[in-house]
């Protein structure tokens, strides 16, 4: 399997795993103290992508107190406006990643045509 191949499989697979993260983000908006994750991914020398999982551990909206014990109530800290903006942009990378193996797929076709 060409490099192509491998790299684009491999951000296609991270791409998943951020659609994941937004997706439970997402589930998560109404959750009282929830804090959001992020997914940074890196290029790896010998190709692909690594992915890294990382808890944002801003405060969300305080929206009250807590009569029994005086705590106060803090809302989740996502903001549903990002998170749909992201899965915008995720969606594009899919696209564009499949395009890539389509491509690398006539390519490799073309060659064999060429040596047969």
């Amino acid at each position: 399997m060409s490099t192509a191949f491998n790299t684009a499989l491999s951000a296609l697979r991270a791409l998943g795993v951020k659609m994941d993260v937004h997706a439970h983000n997402i589930a998560n908006v109404n959750t009282d103290g929830f804090k959001k994750s992020r997914v940074h991914m890196q290029q790896e020398p010998q190709g692909g992508i690594r992915v890294k999982i990382e808890q944002i551990n801003t405060p969300g909206a305080v929206y009250g107190v807590n009569e029994k014990t005086g705590a106060e109530l803090e809302g989740s800290n996502v903001g549903l406006a990002h998170e749909f903006v992201d899965q915008i942009v995720i969606r594009y990378a899919f696209e564009a990643n499949i395009l890539s193996i389509k491509t690398a797929d006539k390519m490799q076709q073309t060659l064999l045509d060429l040596i047969g």
